[in-house]
């Protein structure tokens, strides 16, 4: 059984993206692949898409128990709409299932004009990273959504920044989540750790240590930390030592 949407404002592209097995047969750029999945970009009218196809859920239960790695994906970015975070227009999604198991599945979605990651500025040592208006006007939009997320008690599990996009105007898009899930208790706190804990795994080498803190007090919405948050920052600064 297989299951495809679509998305009613792309309906000229039905006849290439309007099925599982017209996505499947797509030609194009191939960006990544691994075991399990690869992802193209394909252009159709001036216009970019990214392409992620999977044909494998993983060995044995994997197949039958748990969403499937592409459905969580759809699934996190429309939680992101939904929750006001800027992510990365789906134009299509859907799976295939035989006698309960993953078959394959895709997920289509709409490039960000202008983007670049956060992780790439910081590879080619980017001026921006360097002007403290700019930082500001990112940090105050990362702190505000990553705090959405866990307001929601939903955390990233991968918010590196590699999967932070920024555009030419200096407005941030979260992308590639396909590994976000919903926590609650002594799980979600440590999940909240790991989401700052990546974001600053590379912050400490881009940024100030003033311009940590303030990314911290802008996500906790205060003026001056308390004990329990010189506690949480101690968790944070210290989560991957002897990793990395």
């Amino acid at each position: 059984m297989a299951g495809w949407q679509l998305e009613s404002d792309y309906a000229a592209l039905q006849g290439e993206f309007g099925s599982l097995a017209a996505v499947f047969a797509l030609q194009g750029q191939r960006l990544t692949s691994d075991p399990l999945s690869e992802v193209i970009l394909v252009e159709r009218a001036g216009v970019r898409y990214y392409v992620k196809r999977y044909w494998g859920a993983g060995k044995g239960l994997r197949r039958f128990l748990g969403r499937p790695r592409v459905k969580a994906e759809w699934q996190n970015l429309r939680h992101f709409a939904k929750w006001g975070i800027p992510t990365a227009p789906i134009v299509a999604c859907g799976l295939e299932r035989k006698a309960g198991a993953f078959v394959r599945g895709a997920l289509i979605t709409r490039e960000l004009p202008d983007t670049q990651d956060l992780a790439l500025l910081a590879r080619r040592k980017d001026a921006r990273l360097a002007d403290r208006a700019w930082v500001e006007q990112v940090s105050v939009q990362l702190a505000r959504a990553t705090r959405t997320l866990h307001d929601h008690h939903f955390t990233h599990n991968d918010l590196k920044w590699r999967n932070l996009l920024v555009n030419d105007r200096a407005e941030l898009f979260f992308i590639d989540c396909p590994t976000g899930a919903f926590w609650w208790g002594p799980l979600l706190s440590y999940r909240i750790v790991k989401d700052l804990a990546c974001l600053d795994k590379v912050a400490k080498y881009q940024l100030s240590r003033t311009q940590r803190l303030r990314f911290y007090r802008q996500y906790r919405g205060c003026e001056r930390l308390g004990e329990a948050d010189k506690r949480e920052v101690r968790r944070i600064v210290k989560f991957f030592e002897g990793r990395e």
